[in-house]
């Protein structure tokens, strides 16, 4: 298993507090299975590795979604610690720098209903990735 083009997730300002705020990135995921297929977790900061965001005392819930094609805005939503199964890779090679450049979506939503009730602040998380294979 091998994961790379990944980076942080940065919303900048959110200026629209009545839609959603999504920022998506692909990535490349490369299982070295009989079937290409793997598994993800995740799991942020929160209590019981709850999605959530700190800016000081306020804090603010975010929501992480996985999709296996690469350059999605909407995917399957993960919960904290639950693996989502099924996945299978079209990376061919480890880093995809032959065949696709890339092979998933990682999508973290901003519900507009946290935003428009968080504190205004600069907010920040940790989000921890775990791929497996299957």
């Amino acid at each position: 298993m091998r994961v790379t083009a990944l980076s942080d997730v940065s919303f900048g300002t959110v200026a629209n507090l009545s839609s959603d705020a999504i920022a998506n990135q692909s990535v490349c995921v490369f299982a070295d299975t009989v079937t290409n297929g793997y598994n993800v977790t995740a799991s942020g900061g929160g209590p019981g590795g709850g999605f959530v965001l700190s800016s000081g005392s306020a804090t603010l819930a975010y929501d992480v979604q996985w999709s296996s094609s690469p350059g999605q805005s909407t995917g399957s939503t993960l919960s904290a610690n639950v693996p989502l199964t099924g996945q299978v890779s079209t990376a061919t090679q480890q880093s995809c720098s032959t065949g696709p450049a890339s092979s998933a979506s990682l999508i973290v939503v901003l519900r507009s209903a946290a935003l428009s009730s968080a504190a205004a602040g600069t907010y920040s998380g940790n989000l921890t990735l775990l791929i497996g294979p299957e």
